[in-house]
């Protein structure tokens, strides 16, 4: 009995040392930035494990920027399935003959995160392919899918041309964005900007001129003015740009989502050929109005990719109102959204008090979850039947996504399946590591705090020592931390 108590006590007492210790290469680099310890909350585990191997403040409510988009991603791959489709289908109100439609054309959205203008595109041309040719009424936007209040776009950090901040819509095109494309005309060897879609309301005007030197930091060379107002945006384009570049590409946000989807259906409506007699609007597809053709989504699969790799904020939007009406006929909301998630994760025996998930995304200075639950999320995941897709969609350091360029050429490199966080105040890492004898492990790692935008080195070289343990060694598989 005494033999047991005193084991017993020796494992509390490493438990509770390896609580309160974190590992050295990380507090130096603390210590460099000016972070106290105080302002981290770390979860490492083995996956697939019982318990936690290395715990800081694990239980305390933290704001986990993007890597809130592991629980929306996970949950939705769950809720949805791997093979879940988007459709946004056509209708058409009036008689289709000889290529001409006596009516109105109606585009009814489905939430879909991913109407590139490439999709778009394809799909006017399967519309011609189908025999229509002509409109003779207008294309009418279907949006009532979702049901959400107004989007301030400047709310956040008062930049609302950032294409971070575009909030959701059951018509979301091209993530209601123009991508700018600036590239180098061989013949003329000058540069040359177009853009992708070319709304009817945009003028652009691009004057620059041919640079030597390197492309990196090519924006730092471009003075760019983006004026907008309803249905209408001004962009100029002075300076120069580096002949050493291939194309590049700049994201801005300068039409609300109904203007920009019309503008550009009826742009690159009449570049294919077609001809549209109306304007847009906004309306409910009637009862009488009769299918035509569909646009369908990649698969769920796929889309999570974007959303985790790339940390695409409004896609995870999307997704997250997409898991309370995912079918036809729904309408979403976000608190019904909230108790989906909710449902989701009581479902599972996961309670989580502390949890604020605000829009799915982590675009918030209210979401909240501690590192301890985050991990059990991903431990859950780990063992889920969607692991692999799940798995697939985070960025692999010094890789690809947001990792791509971190870690190069560290003990971690390509050897970490991490989401990335970063917030004002906020930097995170979330994901799954292998270590150097082929150890599968969980870690989240939150800094919240002033500096945070200075803990990188500290969150790296975390990773760095988790990847590097071997057996019996120092460090995560015997609780120490030097």
């Amino acid at each position: 009995m005494r033999i047991r108590l005193f084991l017993g006590l020796a494992g509390l007492l490493l438990a509770s040392a390896a609580a309160a210790t974190l590992p050295g290469p990380m507090q130096r680099e603390l210590a460099r930035a000016g972070i106290p310890a105080s302002a981290v909350a770390l979860d490492l585990r083995e996956a697939g494990a019982t318990g936690a191997l290395l715990q800081h403040r694990a239980r305390a409510p933290m704001n986990p920027a993007s890597t809130m988009k592991l629980l929306t991603t996970y949950a939705a791959l769950e809720i949805l399935g791997p093979n879940y489709t988007w459709k946004t289908p056509a209708y058409l109100a009036g008689e289709l003959r000889e290529g001409t439609l006596l009516g109105d054309l109606y585009l009814q959205g489905s939430g879909d995160p991913k109407i590139s203008f490439e999709a778009l595109n394809g799909f006017l041309h399967q519309l011609r392919s189908q025999g229509l040719a002509h409109i003779q009424g207008d294309l009418v936007l279907d949006r009532s899918r979702f049901a959400l209040p107004p989007h301030d776009a400047a709310a956040f950090d008062n930049e609302p041309q950032k294409a971070y901040n575009v909030g959701p819509d059951a018509l979301l095109f091209n993530f209601k964005t123009i991508r700018f494309l600036f590239s180098i005309d061989a013949a003329q060897n000058q540069p040359r900007v177009r853009a992708e879609p070319h709304p009817a309301g945009l003028t652009l005007d691009a004057q620059l001129t041919p640079a030597a030197g390197p492309c990196n930091n090519w924006r730092a060379k471009v003075e760019a003015r983006f004026d907008s107002a309803p249905g209408q945006a001004m962009v100029s384009f002075r300076g120069a740009f580096p002949l050493a570049c291939e194309e590049q590409s700049w994201w801005v946000s300068l039409f609300d989502h109904a203007p920009l989807l019309g503008q550009s259906f009826q742009s690159m409506w009449q570049a294919q050929g077609g001809s549209l007699s109306g304007g847009w609007r906004e309306g409910r597809v009637p009862a009488l109005a009769k299918p035509f053709a569909q646009l369908e989504s990649p698969p769920l699969a796929e889309v999570i990719r974007d959303i985790n790799k790339r940390s695409n904020n409004v896609m995870a939007r999307q997704l997250f109102l997409t898991m309370a009406a995912p079918e036809a006929g729904q309408v979403a909301t976000l608190p019904a959204a909230q108790a989906r998630l909710a449902a989701w994760l009581k479902g599972k025996r996961l309670h989580f008090r502390e949890l604020a998930v605000e829009n799915g995304a982590g675009l918030s200075r209210h979401d909240r979850i501690s590192a301890e639950h985050l991990a059990q999320v991903l431990q859950d995941a780990w063992a889920s039947t969607v692991m692999p897709e799940f798995l697939a969609s985070l960025p692999v350091s010094a890789t690809d996504g947001t990792l791509q360029h971190r870690m190069l050429g560290r003990p971690a490199a390509g050897r970490a399946h991490l989401k990335t966080g970063s917030l004002d105040e906020v930097r995170a890492l979330a994901g799954y590591l292998l270590d150097a004898r082929g150890r599968r492990y969980v870690l989240v790692a939150l800094v919240n705090h002033p500096r945070a935008a200075a803990a990188q080195p500290a969150l790296d070289a975390l990773v760095d020592w988790v990847v590097s343990r071997t057996e019996g060694g120092r460090g995560a598989k015997g609780h120490e931390a030097s």
